[in-house]
């Protein structure tokens, strides 16, 4: 089963100083942390912002070519969590077949923000990963500031980007 996340924000790993994007499923409390890499935080960041770089971005560029191949980006899906490492597919059509490809999560994000998709997280990745448990709706950042500094070391850096 797939879950419908959105995208929350952004924050920084306080101890590993690595990027985090929080996806939340808005019909409940969940929180899933992904950590990523700095140049796809920064892209994601820049969506979020609706701030227009001067070039295209690599996800601009891909966006670019999906639509000129004729393809449509239909959804992306977080889909493993596998030796701390997510897993994502993006799903596309193009000319009535369905395409699935390989993707890190995080570009798979990057690229859902622009093209305006649904977000999905397979039930089976929440279950195996460190979700923050039970938020207030509005979870201040420094509230998940705290909930990320309560992990343990195995914790910490468990997830690979």
């Amino acid at each position: 089963m797939e879950i419908e996340m959105k995208i929350r924000g952004l924050m920084v790993d306080p101890s590993t100083h690595m990027p985090i994007v929080l996806l939340k499923d808005p019909g409940s409390d969940t929180l899933l942390p992904i950590w990523v890499g700095l140049y796809e935080a920064n892209a994601i960041a820049l969506e979020i912002e609706k701030n227009q770089p001067l070039r295209p971005l690599t996800h601009d560029l891909l966006r670019e070519l999906v639509r000129s191949l004729n393809a449509k980006v239909l959804r992306v899906v977080v889909t493993e969590l596998r030796d701390d490492t997510f897993y994502a597919v993006i799903w596309m059509e193009q000319n009535g077949e369905i395409v699935a490809l390989d993707a890190r999560p995080s570009d798979a994000l990057a690229l859902a923000m622009r093209t305006d998709c649904p977000i999905y997280v397979d039930e089976s990745v929440l279950l195996a990963a460190k979700v923050l448990p039970n938020p207030a709706e509005q979870a201040s950042s420094q509230d998940v500031r705290k909930w990320l500094e309560n992990l343990n070391d195995e914790d910490m850096g468990r997830y690979k980007m």
